[in-house]
Order: C-alpha cells, then structure tokens, then sequence
C-alpha cells in the first residue's frame, strides 16, 4: 500500500497543478488525500485509485479557497466520481516537471524541488544527490515552494533545469538505492517527442547506453559487477542500438552538449566486445571535450581514468592531482590508478579506506572485496583491475 501512494503522489500533485493549484496548496491537499487513502484503502481499494486521490485531493484544494466565488465553481464541476473525467487519466508528472523548474526559482532549487515532488525522493536522498547536509536541503526545498506560491505557471520551465532534473533522477536510480532510472527514461522520451532539442536526444542516448548493461550489472544477490568483469552477452542490444541512432542524429545537428558528450563515451564502452578492446584514446578525447562543456570535479575524477588507460597510470594519477581529496569517490578511484600500476598493497589500502566513505552497501562491499583480492593474490599473479561504470 505504501508503495502505491508513493507511487500516485507526483501525478496527483501533477493534475492539481495543471487544473491551476499552487504548488504549496496543492502539495498540502495532497497529502490530506494520501493520508485519507491509507486509513480507506486497505478495507475499500477503490476501482481508479489515482482518479480517487484526484478527486479527494482537489476537494481538499477547493475547500482551502472556498471562500472564493471562481473555486466554488470550479468545485461543482470536478467533484464528480472518481473516473468521470478523462484528465484523470491524463499523464501530468512531465507538466509537473516543467512547472517545478519554473524561471522564478534558481536551478539549484528548481532540481531539488522535482526531485522530491516528481521523483518521489525523500529530502534525505536529495540532500545526497547534492552532497549538503539534510537540513540544508531541507530549507532550500522550503524556501523554492514559497517562491513558487502564487505563481501561475503561465511560463515554461527551463529546458536545461529539466534535463538535470531528469538526469539525477537517472542517477540516483542507477545506484540502486532508489530505482527511479525507468521512470527517467519514460519522462526523458515524453520530452524528446516534445521538443528537437539535441542534448534531450542526447540524454535519451545516455540513459539508454547506460540502462543497457542493466541486467549484467548486479549478481542474484545483489552485488555490483565491474564493467570489465560483466556478461556482455546480456547487454540490451536493441537500447544500445537506439541510443547510437539517437546520438548520432543528436551530433549531426553540430550543437554538441554536455549530454552528448557522455553518450558518446558510454557508446564507446558498449561498442567494445571485450574491456580489453576498449578504445581509452577516443573516450579521453571525449573527456576533453566534456572538460571544455563542464568543468566539474566529478568530470575531472573520471577523466583521471581514462587518461590511466590512455597514456599510463602514472599519468592518471598526475591528472587526478587536479581533483579536490575531498570530492566523493576520488580515493577509490585513486587506488584504481594505483592498481593499475601494480602498487597491490597501496592499492588495497585505499580501497579499504574509500570503502569507509562509500555512498551504498553494494559500493563499500565491491571496495572490499577489490581490498581482499589484492591482498590475497599471490606475488606472482596480477588481479585483473575493475573498469568499473562509476569510475569511467
């Protein structure tokens, strides 16, 4: 039952706001009406669950305002029973999208507010997705539904604030902790067929290169297989042929973007048979061109890698000089250069450490375990070193 109200709160809070809601009004009539479902619906599940909590929710809306003539009006024409109107019906969460990254809000805001009202995160996992403390995240949440109360959401929201929205979604869902990455991809194709747009083709292309090693990427119980170590037989042929399609269409536009430069270097991993036929001197020349766009630690971080494979671990390790100690991941991906370089026992320490400063359970046993086996490893037989997603 919780699963489901979870599930239904962003596209109810959606239909609120298309029918003219604000946020924060809507927000607060929602929540009486999911908090109405979980008393009702485990003796009464109604036939239309969503039309139901459409319903309830709008009532709750309408009775806030009823001292308004025009919501008086508008309470008589939608308190019909659940599942009279086709709106019901309608798919509002990509409006909702929109409207969350209204221009009035920073796009700071605009990202951690969809997070939490369209991707049903909690503040506490937002809060992660940005690296600040949860109550900090918790204000700015606070303050970006007070900016948006009275708006009437007659302006579109930014298209770049949306693709961030919806590539952090993507992300958090690919960790594994919450599994929001189809939910991305549904949302990221309503977009592609709304607008040309090249980096939403591009992020399409992205999400669909990087879902495609779905399958290979955990074992039955649930630990994560590096990429060099995945079956590559199970592999989603047909999303790594559609997103090369969407990417090269994307790039014959010659409006490259970030999102573009990042479905390429996935497509460069999943065009290679064996992670040993990987092509590290082209994926580096991606990655430059991705420091040009995007400037980032994170970028920086993953570029350090591809220059390890590229030019030697020596160099990598050089180019990880330029990433801050403290950013996320940096020790696990400085015993990986290491590693690389056949330095086991410096190795295996770092990852001990990055193990005590990983983000999932999955992330700190896969640190472990690389700790353990070189550790264990005979002197004269080499472990092979992971290629793993997060670190390329």
């Amino acid at each position: 039952m919780a699963g489901l109200l979870r599930e239904l709160g962003p596209p109810v809070l959606g239909a609120l706001v298309r029918r003219g809601a604000d946020f924060a009004t809507a927000e607060d009539s929602v929540q009486e009406a999911l908090v109405e479902a979980a008393r009702r619906w485990p003796a009464d599940l109604p036939a239309d669950p969503r039309a139901w909590l459409v319903t309830v929710a709008w009532r709750r809306f309408l009775d806030a305002r009823r001292a308004d003539e025009a919501r008086r009006r508008r309470e008589e024409q939608v308190t019909a029973a659940p599942g009279q109107g086709p709106t019901e019906q309608d798919d509002d969460t990509l409006l909702l999208l929109s409207r969350c990254c209204h221009p009035s809000l920073s796009p700071a805001s605009a990202v951690a507010l969809t997070l939490r009202a369209v991707g049903g995160l909690t503040t506490a996992q937002v809060a992660r997705a940005y690296m600040v403390p949860e109550a900090t995240m918790a204000q700015r949440i606070s303050r970006a539904k007070r900016a948006l109360s009275g708006q009437s959401f007659d302006r579109p929201g930014d298209v770049q604030n949306v693709l961030r929205v919806l590539y952090v979604m993507f992300t958090e869902g690919h960790t594994g902790e919450v599994d929001l990455a189809r939910e991305a991809v549904r949302l990221t194709r309503q977009l592609a067929v709304a607008t040309a747009d090249p980096e939403v083709a591009g992020l399409l292309a992205l999400m669909l290169l990087t879902d495609a090693r779905r399958a290979a990427r955990w074992t039955r119980r649930g630990e994560l297989v590096p990429l060099a170590e995945q079956d590559r037989s199970a592999w989603d042929t047909a999303a790594i042929a559609e997103g090369v399609r969407l990417l090269q269409a994307a790039l014959a536009r010659d409006r490259l973007g970030e999102y573009q430069v990042q479905a390429a270097i996935q497509a460069l991993h999943d065009d290679a048979a064996t992670a040993a036929e990987t092509d590290w001197v082209q994926i580096l020349e991606w990655y430059d061109e991705l420091v040009a766009l995007a400037d980032t630690p994170v970028v920086r971080l993953n570029r350090a890698v591809a220059v390890g494979h590229a030019d030697g671990p020596p160099a990598g390790l050089r180019a990880l000089d330029a990433v801050a100690p403290d950013v996320p991941r940096r020790v696990a991906v400085e015993a990986y250069l290491h590693e690389l370089a056949g330095a086991r026992v410096l190795a295996a320490d770092l990852y001990a450490r990055a193990a005590g400063t990983a983000t999932s359970v999955p992330e700190r046993h896969h640190l472990l375990r690389r700790a353990a086996a070189l550790r264990n490893a005979p002197e004269d037989r080499a472990v092979a070193p992971p290629a793993e997603d997060r670190y390329t």
